[in-house]
């Protein structure tokens, strides 16, 4: 079996749809290279290799020739928190200083048309030698970054959206340049228009690139809850502070009030009040106290702890909670995927219309409207009275002039850009949202399955009650404490929370166990095993299973596990050999916000069910506390007859199953949608697709309802973007020219390319 790795990539250079289709394609293309998800938007690839084809360094030299520098990006926590502020820095520098160099081409190219029109007495700046030099200086400086990128992407048969903008700029300079040099040739001249264009495209990236930030803004919030300091008590019991990257297990440290908790601790001295709403979603702060564990990023409010340090770094529940959140542009939604497509052979249809256009305009139209040209009361977007540097359509004298033209604004309007971050930063706004609020969806395709679910599956144990069980009773056994010590010995391996209840009831009453000889799970039914010290076989579990075994229940102890009150209670028995040894009452809280929860999901009309392995008596008394008709409950039921509930439901409806993600593994990996409840990163590990944080079930209709809501914003913005190129692309092709004398200017037609990726940002913004 070839063993395989799953890679992260950091990768510059991608401005749009295109940019995503052509570096998938290469990932593609290389050998030993599957799986291959690129994101728009946080600039990264994901992709697994095998072992067998190891060349990852042949595939990042090939993305650097194609214009993507890359590398391989490392999940280090501490140096992750120190990078984010430096880059974020470095990249506002960057983007500052091409705002700055763009607003004065503008301001310079304005002041240029007011002084040729008289408004202004500055005769230099209306000079058409000055605007060849400011147009020259736009190119070289500003300019050049994207001129050479989109080249190279055009000569390597990859046109992206920078060779849309290269091919409008540098023809309307040479074309201006050749009017300039040749005043005969009847080009037209218009070096105001690449410096307008450039200006205004420098402008949009700015903006672009600031909303951007901020929809992944939510990865940046959770960094900034790691403390960079922490005090730690020495051999001598004073306090040191020392860098948090330097702290290691087994350490204690004084935490005090203000303070937050620098890795995943122990308390080990004081209680407090804990702010812990990053992981969780619940802004109630919670009490702790000695023995109590504590996650990184929490809050202390109000008094002094010592804590024992558990996990640090990238082992941390934070830095776990950042990757998971990080993790989610991995998948793609399918809407997402199908846009990629279409926006990486979307430059392709604008290059051919663009052609296509100069053609028609300069063979084609003389014949249809031979008079087209001799009106000089063309409506224009920005009209203007100069000569050698016109706007463009005015005064247009021949059609040869119209058709570079218009082409030009055909080139320069297209905007693939908003087609690449229609999707991803819809989903990014939204696992951000998710998260503050304790809700983690391990993908956009999770998020898009979770829109469409229409049905929803309950577990009973650990999901709507608390699963944190708690022996009630005992019988049919005199000897409470040898009982309890049988079963504790046997279940201590286990993880359900059966055993749970047992180890910790053990544990209270200092009962030593028994070491294990031999011990095998039967799951939904029960253990069997043996111990030391203990002859014969043991079996622990429900009364059913205790029966098929069988184990000898006689009519009295019966009566009893038949009583109505007992069987509101969860049941099990323990026997040695075939005897029965007894019986232990387990009872379990009801989650504070689980008839809530079930309410609020019956008023947004969803189906819902609950499947339990538990008696009919204890589930049907649970169900009647939430408001559940027994036509919706099963219970006694095994995993594989829970699986088989779901794949006959899947045939109608989408599925989701809640469960605790420890006993329900099987099932939530075959519903729809998995939904594990729990807190913390044990459950996160578990087969779902969503994971809500805590000990609340609010989170579960407010993350089906996100759901929905972000997949209408991506419609939203898939509508725009595809609308916008419907109908821009015409009217700057000159559609609306012979019968209504209206035409775009290059320079208007960059603002309009510009507005449309920042109205998608500015939309998935607007997530609420």
């Amino acid at each position: 079996m070839i063993r395989k790795e799953s890679i992260q990539l950091s990768i510059t250079g991608m401005k749009c749809g295109g940019c995503v289709s052509t570096v998938e394609t290469i990932l593609n293309n290389s050998d030993g290279i599957e799986n291959v998800s690129v994101n728009l938007l946080t600039e990264s690839a994901y992709f697994e290799i095998s072992y067998k084809h190891i060349e990852i360094e042949t595939v990042l030299e090939k993305l650097k020739e194609n214009g993507f520098p890359s590398k391989i990006y490392i999940n280090d926590f501490s140096k992750k928190i120190n990078k984010e502020e430096l880059s974020k820095k470095k990249k506002w520098n960057n983007q500052w200083q091409k705002l700055t160099f763009a607003l004065l081409l503008l301001l310079f190219s304005g002041l240029g048309h007011l002084a040729e029109g008289k408004y202004i007495n500055f005769p230099i700046l209306g000079n058409i030698f000055f605007h060849a030099s400011l147009a020259t200086i736009a190119l070289l400086f500003p300019g050049r970054r994207i001129i050479i990128n989109g080249f190279k992407s055009f000569i390597k048969n990859r046109p992206d959206m920078d060779s849309l903008v290269a091919l409008g700029v540098t023809s309307a300079y040479i074309t201006s340049l050749l009017s300039l040099i040749f005043p005969a040739s009847g080009f037209p001249c218009f070096f105001n228009e690449p410096v307008m264009l450039l200006g205004f495209i420098l402008i949009g990236r700015f903006l672009e690139e600031r909303a951007r930030y901020q929809t992944g803004s939510s990865i940046g919030e959770l960094l900034d809850l790691q403390p960079e300091m922490a005090n730690i008590y020495t051999k001598d019991n004073q306090i040191k502070s020392i860098r948090v990257n330097a702290l290691k297990p087994d350490q204690e440290i004084q935490i005090l009030a203000g303070d937050r908790v620098p890795a995943d601790c122990i308390v080990t001295q004081g209680n407090s009040y804990v702010d812990v709403s990053h992981i969780t979603g619940e802004s109630k702060p919670i009490e702790v106290k000695e023995g109590e564990k504590l996650s990184s990023g929490s809050l202390n409010l109000n008094s002094t702890l010592r804590l024992k340090v558990q996990k640090v770094g990238g082992d941390s529940s934070l830095a776990q909670l950042v990757s998971l959140i990080e993790s989610v542009n991995a998948n793609k939604p399918p809407i997402q995927r199908i846009a990629d497509k279409i926006a990486g052979k979307f430059t392709y249809f604008v290059l051919i219309f663009a052609t296509l256009s100069f053609f028609f305009w300069w063979k084609g139209a003389k014949h249809i409207w031979p008079d087209l040209l001799s009106h000089n009361h063309h409506q224009l977007l920005t009209n203007s009275s100069h000569t050698l540097h016109s706007s463009l359509g005015s005064n247009a004298e021949n059609f040869l002039s119209l058709a570079i033209q218009l082409s030009i604004a055909v080139l320069v309007i297209a905007c693939p850009c908003a087609l690449g971050l229609a999707t991803p930063t819809v989903i990014t706004v939204a696992s951000g949202k998710a998260a503050k609020k304790g809700v983690l969806f391990k993908g956009g395709d999770k998020i898009e399955m979770a829109s469409k679910i229409n049905h929803i599956i309950f577990d009973k144990t650990g999901t709507l009650t608390k699963g944190k069980l708690f022996i009630v009773d005992y019988k049919n056994n005199n000897d409470h404490t040898y009982l309890l010590r049988i079963a504790a010995s046997l279940e201590k391996e286990s993880r359900h929370p059966i055993a749970n209840a047992l180890i910790q009831e053990a544990q209270k009453q200092n009962l030593s166990l028994f070491p294990i000889k031999k011990i095998l799970t039967h799951s939904g039914r029960g253990i069997s095993g043996e111990l030391e010290s203990v002859e014969g076989l043991i079996n622990i579990g429900n009364i059913e299973w205790l029966l098929s075994k069988g184990i000898v229940i006689d009519n009295n102890a019966k009566k009893v596990i038949e009583n109505e009150e007992t069987q509101t209670h969860t049941i099990i028995g323990v026997s040695i050999k075939d005897k029965l040894l007894g019986f232990i009452l387990l009872g379990d809280l009801l989650r504070e916000d689980s008839i809530k929860t079930v309410q609020n999901l019956r008023q947004n009309k969803f189906k819902i069910n609950i499947l339990s392995g538990d008696r009919k008596q204890t589930v049907l008394a649970l169900a009647k506390k939430i408001g559940f008709k027994e036509t919706e409950v099963k219970w006694n039921l095994l995993p594989h007859m829970k699986l088989k509930t779901i794949e006959n439901l899947k045939i109608d409806n989408k599925v989701a199953m809640v469960g605790d993600g420890i006993n329900d593994v099987p099932a939530l990996a075959s519903s729809d949608l998995g939904i594990a409840v729990g807190s913390g990163t044990q459950i996160a590990k578990a087969n779902a697709d969503i994971v809500l944080m805590g000990d609340q079930l609010n989170g579960l209709p407010y993350s089906l309802n996100l759901a929905k809501k972000t997949m209408r914003k991506i419609k939203q913005n898939l509508i725009w973007a595809f609308g916008y190129n419907l109908l821009a692309i015409p009217i700057a092709a000159g559609i609306l020219f012979p019968k209504y004398d209206i035409l775009l200017t290059p320079s208007i037609a960059a603002l309009l390319m510009a507005t449309s990726s920042i109205t998608v940002v500015i939309n998935a913004l607007s997530l609420d």
